[in-house]
C-alpha cells in the first residue's frame, strides 16, 4: 500500500473515531429539541418547559470531586412548598437526595434506609422539618435532611405508607395513609396517631384542596375517588376535647359520575392547582374536574383512549391550562388545557418515571428515569 493510500484510510479513520467520541459523551438536540443521540442518563433538567434537556446527576463530595449518582431509579420529585428551588428526589433503590440549587448537583439524606423512599413531604411552615416514608416505616428530619428519626411502624412489613400531608394551615396535623386502607392522623407533628378512616381498598394519594386545608381528597390504588373535612384547630394538649381533634366530616363517595370511565386499575396520580382544579390520572386517562370532584371530563390525549400508558401527570399550580404527562419514552406538554400537545422523545434510552414543574417558574421541569426491564 503506498504512502497517500495508507494516509487517506489513516485521516478517514480519524474523523470516524472523532464523530463516535463526540455523539457518545453528549445528548446533541435538533434546533426544535428533538434528541438525535441517546445516552442513559437518569436525571435532566429543562429551563424551556421541555424543548431541551440537560442531565443534572452531579453529587459533589467533601474533596471538591464530582461524582454522578449512576444507579438510581427515580420514584417521585417533591418540592418543598416554601422553596420552588427546594427539591426531593425519592428513588426506588437508594434512598433520599436532595437539592437546593439544582446547578449545584444533589445531596445525599442521611438517616434513612438505601431502599425505595415512597413518598416524602415538608412542613410549609418550617422547611428543616422534613417527613419520608419508606415501606411500612415514618421517619422525620427536624435538621433539614441531615439526620432522621422513626416516628411511626406498621407491624406488618407488608403494608406500606403511600401517602403524607401536612396541614398548612396548622402544620401539627400530619395525614398519612396505607396499602391497608387506613387513613391516619397525628396532631402533636407525629409523636402519636390515630386512624380516622378504613377504607377496604389501599390508599394511593391523600390531597389538601389549597382553597381549604380542612377539605381532603382522598384516591384509592384501584381509582376510587373520595372527599372528606377534617378538623384542623386541633389542640393536643386539650384532652377533653379529644374527640373533636379527629373528627371527620362529610365523607362524599366521588365516584358515580367515575363510573363512566374506563379507569382501568393502575392509578397514577390525584393532584388539585391552586384554583382548586382537580386532575386524576390512572395508566391510561387523565380526567379533570372543577367542582371538586362532583362532575369530571376526559382530556384528549394524543393515544386514543386507553391506549396510552402514562407514567406521570404533572400541572402547572398557578395555571391549570399548562398540563404535562410523560410515557415509557415520550414527554407531552399542552399550554391550552389539553386542546393540543406537544411531543418530545425524552433524552435517554431509559424509561420516564416522573416530571415535576417548578411551582414558582413553570419553565423549569425535572424529568426522572428507571432503567428498562429486561425480559
Amino acid at each position: 500500500m503506498d504512502i497517500k493510500n495508507l494516509k487517506k484510510i489513516l485521516l478517514t479513520l480519524f474523523f470516524v473515531l472523532l464523530a463516535t467520541s463526540l455523539s457518545a459523551c453528549s445528548i446533541s438536540t435538533t434546533s426544535n429539541g428533538t434528541n438525535t443521540s441517546l445516552g442513559d442518563g437518569n436525571l435532566f433538567f429543562s429551563s424551556d418547559r421541555g424543548n431541551n434537556w440537560r442531565e443534572v446527576n452531579n453529587l459533589p463530595t467533601i474533596n471538591a470531586k464530582i461524582e454522578k449518582i449512576a444507579e438510581i431509579e427515580v420514584e417521585s420529585f417533591f418540592y418543598d412548598p416554601s422553596d420552588s428551588a427546594a427539591i426531593y428526589l425519592a428513588t426506588r433503590n437508594h434512598g433520599l437526595y436532595f437539592t437546593y440549587n439544582i446547578a449545584r448537583g444533589w445531596n445525599k439524606a442521611v438517616g434513612l434506609p438505601e431502599a425505595k423512599i415512597n413518598v416524602v413531604s415538608v412542613d410549609p411552615k418550617d422547611k428543616c422539618v422534613i417527613y419520608a416514608a419508606s415501606a411500612n416505616r415514618l421517619y422525620r428530619s427536624n435538621d433539614c435532611a441531615r439526620s432522621f428519626s422513626q416516628v411511626y411502624y406498621d407491624n406488618s412489613t407488608d403494608i406500606s405508607i403511600n401517602t403524607i400531608v401536612i396541614d398548612y394551615y396548622n402544620p401539627k396535623n400530619v395525614y398519612i395513609a396505607t396499602s391497608r386502607g387506613e387513613v391516619i392522623k397525628s396532631i402533636d407533628a407525629g409523636m402519636s396517631w390515630r386512624t380516622i378512616q378504613r377504607l377496604e381498598k389501599g390508599v394511593a394519594r391523600l390531597v389538601l384542596s389549597p382553597l381549604d386545608s380542612r377539605l381532603i381528597f382522598l384516591a384509592t390504588e384501584d381509582n376510587r375517588v373520595y372527599s372528606f373535612f377534617s378538623n384542623t384547630n386541633t389542640d393536643s394538649a386539650n384532652s377533653a376535647d379529644l374527640e373533636a381533634n379527629f373528627l371527620v366530616d362529610n365523607f362524599v363517595d366521588l365516584n358515580v359520575v367515575l363510573k363512566d370511565f374506563k379507569l382501568g386499575d393502575k392509578f397514577n396520580d390525584l393532584l388539585m392547582t391552586n384554583d382548586g382544579t382537580l386532575f386524576l390520572a390512572t395508566g391510561n386517562m387523565v380526567l379533570r374536574s372543577q367542582d371538586s370532584g362532583i362532575t369530571w371530563e376526559g382530556l384528549k390525549l394524543i393515544q386514543p383512549d386507553g391506549e396510552v400508558e402514562i407514567s406521570s401527570l404533572a400541572v402547572n399550580p398557578q395555571n391549570p391550562q399548562e398540563i404535562y404527562y410523560l410515557t415509557a419514552a415520550t414527554f407531552f406538554r399542552s399550554t391550552d388545557g389539553g386542546a393540543t400537545w406537544m411531543t418530545k422523545k425524552i433524552p435517554t434510552g431509559r424509561l420516564g418515571s416522573d416530571i415535576l414543574v417548578d411551582f414558582k417558574n413553570s419553565q423549569n421541569i425535572y424529568l426522572g428515569t428507571v432503567k428498562p426491564v429486561r425480559k
